[in-house]
């Protein structure tokens, strides 16, 4: 921005329709809270300091608000009210000051853009004192109305339960997103009153007041579903919904297959390369980057890992955080790997758990291996060094080291460190004993049998026992 800008991030809302011990700005979308998409959005504006106003003991809404300033809303006195508690943390600033909601996750940098060039005027549209973003809503009834002047200037702002009947009509509603001339604003506050029913500092009432000092006040039109707003859990699904929409769309023209779209789900900060493919019921948690060329098969969970170019994932893996999978590496169905480093073009095909561990480059794991990674009491690595094969049903009892190609029987438990191209077998030696299996059988079936009757007797005796009594 040429100009200097602060935002202040109302985030004080008990949010009680939520029906929930988080606070409302911290339920998530995307896999991030509400606040930390609204806080994206203004980051990207570049602005000189954002302030974050929340309720008084939230210590987790002042952590999601850093490194931002944090001020509390000492007393629930309204929207001017909690602005008005975040002036002390502009420090005196004359820069134009934006107001955002907290509970609005899908608002676009482009539009708050929008807001501060209303504000500051544009080819022969004066500046303005503030500026309002506004949509056109298909039930306007839970919002408060903008009333326009014939030149298309914003007059006021009615809420709903205050409009005459030709108001209510009115289907061009407040987001909440507001810019205001800085140098005024100090003014304007003070000039707020709470002479209404709930006794409360009105945002909304600066427009009038602006107004009636002579001012002129601006609007923008946006689309209805990036100012929506979340008050409840329905709201909240709703904003999921619109936000995966986004991403997907995002994911789509940006070269990436999906091949069903409405069944994958992102987080607001996965990212993908080129050519990469993604099967149907997939989700993806915070922290994924995922490479060129890779393919990721159907029902899959990935969250917190790095998969390099052209690797395959799953079908139905589970990808923990932690995870870093290289180049060419082949991670089959029922895998789950954790807290592991897979190398180059190493594979791991089928049904294993690898959790803390270092498998080499172009090192086989075979089906059913596990890292055996936890004591009860800590978690210890396991690793395996390139080239080195891992047979199926194998568990590797951490810490433990595999050499560079050795060889881990099937069937095996290893405890102690196998040396490079060495052959481990850690199972116990079979032993056949011929034409034992007839009395073998017989036991096992005299066994059964007396277990049987054992269970009738005891059955017949309940019986007895209560036509007795």
């Amino acid at each position: 921005m040429a100009h200097p800008l602060s935002v202040v991030v109302l985030a004080a809302g008990a949010g009680t329709r939520m029906k929930s011990a988080l606070p409302k700005v911290l339920h998530p979308v995307a896999g991030w809270p509400m606040l930390r998409h609204v806080l994206a959005a203004a980051e990207a504006l570049r602005p000189e300091k954002i302030v974050v106003v929340g309720p008084p003991g939230r210590e987790d809404v002042a952590r999601a608000a850093a490194p931002h300033h944090f001020v509390v809303q000492t007393q629930s006195l309204g929207t001017g009210h909690a602005l008005k508690a975040a002036l002390p943390a502009l420090g005196g600033s004359t820069a134009d000051v934006m107001v955002l909601f907290g509970d609005c996750p899908l608002l676009t940098t482009a539009s708050l853009r929008r807001a501060v060039a209303a504000r500051r005027g544009r080819g022969r549209t004066s500046p303005a004192a503030l500026a309002v973003l506004g949509f056109r809503a298909a039930d306007p009834t839970p919002y408060g109305r903008l009333v326009l002047g014939p030149t298309g200037d914003l007059e006021r702002i009615v809420e709903g339960k205050d409009a005459s009947a030709g108001e209510r009509k009115i289907d061009f509603v407040n987001s909440g997103v507001m810019v205001i001339q800085g140098t005024l604003l100090p003014g304007l506050l003070r000039r707020l009153r709470n002479d209404n029913a709930k006794g409360e500092y009105y945002l909304t009432d600066l427009v009038a007041i602006a107004r009636r000092a002579g001012h002129r006040c601006a609007v923008v039109e946006g689309a209805e579903e990036e100012f929506l707003g979340v008050n409840s859990r329905r709201d909240l699904a709703a904003a999921e919904a619109a936000m995966q929409r986004r991403l997907r769309q995002a994911a789509l023209d940006g070269g990436v297959t999906m091949v069903d779209p409405a069944t994958v789900w992102l987080s607001a900060d996965t990212r993908f390369g080129h050519d990469v493919t993604i099967g149907p019921n997939t989700l993806f948690g915070s922290g994924v980057e995922v490479g060129d060329g890779v393919t990721i098969h159907g029902f899959c969970y990935i969250e917190g890992a790095v998969i390099g170019s052209r690797s395959t994932v799953g079908p139905f893996a589970r990808i923990r955080p932690g995870t870093r999978i290289g180049s060419e590496v082949h991670i089959g169905n029922f895998i789950e790997l954790k807290n592991t480093t897979v190398a180059d073009g190493a594979k791991a095909n089928h049904v294993s758990y690898l959790g803390d561990g270092d498998v080499g480059v172009r090192a086989n794991i075979g089906a059913g291996t596990i890292f055996v990674n936890y004591d009860g009491y800590g978690k210890w690595r396991t690793m395996v060094g390139e080239d080195a094969f891992i047979g199926s049903n194998a568990s590797l009892v951490a810490p433990v080291r595999i050499g560079r190609a050795a060889n881990v029987a099937a069937g095996s438990v290893i405890t102690q460190d196998v040396a490079a191209d060495s052959v481990a077998f850690g199972r116990a030696r079979q032993v056949d004993k011929p034409g034992a299996a007839p009395a073998l059988r017989a036991r096992l079936k005299a066994r059964a049998e007396a277990a049987k009757a054992e269970r009738a007797q005891r059955d017949a005796h309940r019986r007895s026992g209560k036509q007795e009594a």
